[in-house]
């Protein structure tokens, strides 16, 4: 990310729509859930709700998912808050928004220790390529994406993605909004299933389970992805199952932010 800092990354990124036809992309992302992951067995999530027999999904509920990417896309840049466990009791939090035209990111992000004490915070930019860290400039009380552009290049810790539950959420991120609805059949014959109706903030989700990745047997087994999708096939919150980690990273979308600019200078090559 911060590492590359090449914009053509938009453009990259531009020409992936044909590539989803070959490759659908919720195989994309079930990969990082499961490539992610260390040993160990998934631990089921569940938001408190009026749950029903789960079932495959219907005609008119596929429909709202096929278009929760491209509503996102739309909504450009979306609000975000990301939270991940790392293990051993170490949680972080990322405030940002995200640009699905551009696949770029800028945050706020805080950790904390097992006992709820803090242990670093700062700001954070990330990309398909990777990710950069930077302390908050002293005494600027800006928004964080106005803080961003006024850190030089210099002043970014870049580094590639890992295995960490937080860089495959960031990945996540990046890859969830797109330009285009998806196939609503195709997702119904993937194994999409509805779990229940959850209200967050104020407001009411049917809960889903993702489509499974290609390929995969018919072993009743969910996919690692979770979607929160409101009746006009707005997405409100998104969890990944890994392997060996007990709670799922999840992203909550707060929609359009009218006022955030994502910076540049933290792109630029020159």
């Amino acid at each position: 990310m911060a590492r590359t800092t090449k914009a053509a990354a938009s453009a990259t990124a531009a020409a992936r729509p044909p590539r989803r036809r070959r490759t659908p992309w919720w195989t994309v992302l079930i990969a990082l859930a499961v490539c992610v992951a260390a040993v160990g067995g998934f631990l089921v999530y569940r938001a408190g709700s009026a749950d029903a027999a789960e079932r495959p999904v219907t005609t008119d509920e596929a429909a709202r998912l096929a278009l929760s990417r491209l509503h996102l896309y739309q909504a450009s840049p979306v609000g975000t808050v990301l939270t991940a466990d790392e293990g051993g009791g170490v949680r972080i939090r990322v405030e940002g928004v995200v640009d699905y035209r551009t696949h770029r990111g800028v945050g706020r992000y805080w950790s904390t220790g097992a006992g709820g004490g803090p242990l670093d915070h700062g700001l954070i930019i990330w990309d398909t390529d990777g990710l950069g860290l930077a302390p908050e400039p002293a005494d600027d009380h800006s928004p964080y994406w106005q803080q961003a552009e006024h850190v030089p290049r210099s002043g970014w810790s870049p580094r590639s993605y890992t295995a960490d539950p937080l860089d495959a959420g960031l990945q996540l991120l990046t890859q969830v909004g797109a330009d285009r609805p998806d196939n609503p059949l195709l997702l119904a014959q993937s194994g999409a299933r509805w779990l229940g109706r959850d209200r967050i903030a104020g407001h009411d989700y049917d809960r889903f389970a993702g489509p499974r990745a290609q390929g995969a047997a018919p072993d009743g087994n969910r996919s690692p992805l979770t979607y929160w999708v409101d009746g006009d096939g707005t997405l409100g919150r998104l969890t990944m199952r890994m392997a060996g980690v007990g709670t799922p990273t999840a992203v909550d979308f707060s929609g359009h932010d009218a006022e955030a600019k994502l910076p540049e200078a933290p792109w630029l090559t020159d």
